[in-house]
């Protein structure tokens, strides 16, 4: 019976506050089943959010293909120093 109210809730019609305020969790996947068909449903119906939706996917993919570049070698090393160091004094403390 919990069960059956959760999913009715989950799946309940959103709207556009709630369908934009869930934008990027949905592009991420990270909406459970019902919330995804939920939203999907209300940006099959309302232009204005799918225009908002589009947009956000577009501006992702363009970010996502110009930041190439790679994190340097010394950084990489400073912050898995810096991470050692932290976890032995954790350990020191824990002892």
């Amino acid at each position: 019976m919990a069960d059956e109210m959760n999913t009715e809730l989950s799946s309940a019609p959103v709207d556009c506050d709630e369908a934009v305020r869930q934008l990027f969790v949905y592009l991420d996947g990270e909406l459970t089943d019902a919330k995804r068909r939920a939203i999907t449903a209300h940006l099959d119906e309302c232009v204005h959010c799918a225009d908002s939706l589009q947009f956000e996917a577009e501006l992702r993919a363009i970010v996502a293909s110009r930041v190439q570049e790679r994190v340097p070698e010394t950084l990489i090393e400073r912050v898995k120093a810096a991470l050692q160091a932290e976890g032995d004094g954790a350990d020191s403390v824990n002892a």
